[in-house]
């Protein structure tokens, strides 16, 4: 009786273990690939904002660039990432009312002292992470944007707080970045590169402010 309880035994865990090696592993591809799914909003430069404030000792200027493309990732109703670049060569000056001074700053900024606008037509920022900002109110800024930032090649790291919202097809973010030009080899009148500047001086970090529009484009993967 013992030999055949323990032979019934031996067949039955022999018949379970071919039976899971016959099983495949199946990998749930299908829903890894959903969650991978982003819809591209397209950004629309003409709905689009982007103003600059530089400052000095005596006083400061204000003035604005247009962007030239980009594009929003989404997923649900949350942005996840996005790319944006600006057209330098739009740079323009707001607070000069004389034709002459406004025409002669911007050219300025356009040159080698700043932009280098000839040998870099282009500035880039390309989101790198984008996290919610604990108990923020519906109208103040909801989001902690991190991004590299390109200007006349350089790349460097920033990070912002913005109000972001996705709704009805519509990406929309708005906010105030501060950078520092000195990381992106603009150097002219700087005090951290030049001494006895006196009211010469100019400050190193500089606002940029935005306000961006965008509207679903396609469906791709992030």
């Amino acid at each position: 009786m013992k030999k055949t309880l323990l032979f019934l035994l031996t067949s039955a865990l022999l018949a379970t273990s071919a039976t899971a090696q016959k099983k495949p592993m199946v990998k749930s591809v299908g829903a890894i690939d959903a969650r991978s799914q982003a819809a591209t909003y397209k950004l629309q430069p003409q709905l689009s904002t982007l103003g600059w404030v530089g400052k000095k000792v005596t006083g400061q200027h204000t003035g604005t660039m247009q962007f030239k493309e980009g594009s929003v990732l989404v997923k649900g109703n949350q942005v996840t990432g996005g790319t944006f670049v600006v057209d330098m060569t739009t740079v323009k000056d707001e607070d000069l009312t004389d034709a002459g001074m406004n025409a002669k700053l911007v050219g300025h900024l356009k040159s080698d002292d700043f932009f280098s606008v000839e040998k870099n037509p282009t500035s880039t920022f390309k989101i790198t992470s984008i996290a919610p900002i604990a108990g923020a109110a519906a109208d103040a800024n909801n989001m902690t944007v991190t991004g590299d930032l390109t200007i006349k090649g350089i790349t460097n790291s920033i990070t912002f707080p913005a109000k972001v919202g996705v709704k009805n097809g519509i990406a929309a973010a708005s906010g105030s970045a501060t950078v520092d030009r000195t990381k992106y080899d603009i150097k002219f009148r700087s005090t951290s590169f030049f001494e006895s500047l006196g009211d010469k001086a100019i400050d190193n970090d500089f606002t940029l402010n935005f306000n961006v529009i965008a509207k679903q484009d396609a469906v791709a993967k992030q």
